[in-house]
């Protein structure tokens, strides 16, 4: 059998942070044989300046938006932000697919190798196909009202059909695909109900908290969500008015063993946190907070509180969010971003972050996330300046 070892000045091996006299051994094609002291290495060693790494978990991505980049200004804050997603996203559908595959191709390079990734529609299948990454198809549920909820659950099912459809008829064993909802301020009481329901010990995400209006709108019915919901035709909102966040009015409907990722998380309180790992230890299977620092610093210039997720011991996973709001696809550059604005978080841990838990979030860990005899996670070189390469 032929060998590849690679040591670096570090290796990090998904759970911790190992030093340059480490070895780690691998087959040609990337199977983790084992890791050695460097004396016991022998030759053909490729050493190399950095940290060498399992491959990234891009846990939150919107490939299907990826023409949009440089479309949407930065800092214009989340309402409008919205507002430009629903009216600017359409563009041929040549121009479409062809920056699917630039954003596919991109993230492989930079060392990505698993990815859950929302979608509205099918688009993202023809790339899909021939990728090499694994895929967390999240075909994404938009619903306002009850009423509409038969139509729309028909409607996002037929997209799920195409993905389940591909799968069997190519057997493709390197996806998974389900339902998932969008966001409290966008899925009806009803349609999350039946969300729940079609998804059963199933990997799901939502969008959580990322400006103080969804929490208002579930306290008090107002606030400046409503401005976005009059473009669907709504003068008040359509959900309940419960007196509570939005978190807090919502996760209460996931509660069939989901491994749930709330993703931004951006205004995220203690008492939040508390609510939700009550529930999830008693109706859940997983709960992670997934940060995509970069998208919170384009659209809002905020960054969530980081410190508090590391405090509750919050199980915490990185995402790159969309080409409308971030300016690379890259976990790399969320990675420092994080190190530059939170100095005090060690490495080690963001790089936990970017691998071993993100591998957990997407039902992964048994092959990605971290050097273990046997796995293929993908062999990355994480350089001084953040650059990132992958290796295998």
């Amino acid at each position: 059998m032929n060998y590849r070892k690679f040591q670096a000045d570090y290796l990090f091996d998904g759970y911790e942070m190992l030093g340059p006299d480490h070895v780690l051994i691998t087959s040609a094609e990337g199977k983790v044989m084992e890791i050695i002291p460097a004396g016991e290495a022998g030759d053909d060693v490729a050493k190399l300046k950095g940290i060498i790494s399992p491959g990234y978990i891009n846990a939150h991505c919107h490939l299907e938006l990826s023409h949009m980049k440089d479309v949407i200004p930065p800092k214009t804050g989340l309402i409008p932000f919205l507002l430009d997603v629903v009216g600017k996203r359409d563009f041929p559908h040549e121009l479409i697919l062809e920056k699917i595959k630039l954003a596919e191709q991109e993230m492989e390079r930079g060392g990505i190798v698993a990815v859950g990734d929302i979608g509205n529609t099918a688009d993202t299948i023809e790339t899909k196909m021939t990728s090499r990454l694994n895929w967390n198809n999240f075909v994404e549920v938009l619903c306002f009202s009850d009423q509409m909820s038969d139509q729309r659950m028909e409607q996002y099912n037929g997209v799920l059909s195409r993905f389940k459809a591909a799968e069997e008829k190519f057997n493709i064993q390197h996806w998974k695909s389900n339902l998932v909802p969008h966001a409290p301020y966008t899925i009806s009481d009803i349609t999350f109900k039946r969300i729940n329901q079609q998804t059963a010990d199933t990997v799901i995400s939502m969008h959580n908290q990322e400006n103080p209006a969804e929490d208002e709108l579930y306290r008090t019915g107002k606030g400046d969500y409503l401005k976005f919901l009059q473009k669907f035709g709504f003068d008040h909102s359509p959900f309940p008015t419960t007196g509570k966040s939005a978190m807090q009015s919502c996760l209460p409907h996931f509660n069939k063993k989901q491994r749930v990722i709330l993703v931004h998380n951006t205004f995220t309180s203690q008492d939040d946190i508390s609510f939700a790992s009550k529930h999830a230890e008693q109706y859940l299977s997983g709960l992670h907070y997934c940060l995509c620092i970069n998208a919170n610093l384009y659209i809002e210039n905020r960054t969530p509180p980081i410190d508090l997720l590391i405090d509750n011991n919050c199980e915490i996973v990185l995402g790159t969010d969309s080409y409308s709001s971030n300016w690379q696809l890259s976990i790399a550059a969320e990675m420092k971003t994080i190190k530059e604005k939170f100095p005090a978080i060690p490495m080690a841990t963001i790089l936990k972050w970017a691998t071993s838990n993100g591998a957990k979030a997407l039902n992964r860990l048994s092959e990605l996330g971290s050097f273990e005899k046997g796995k293929q996670p993908g062999v990355v070189l994480l350089e001084n300046d953040f650059n990132s390469k992958k290796l295998i």
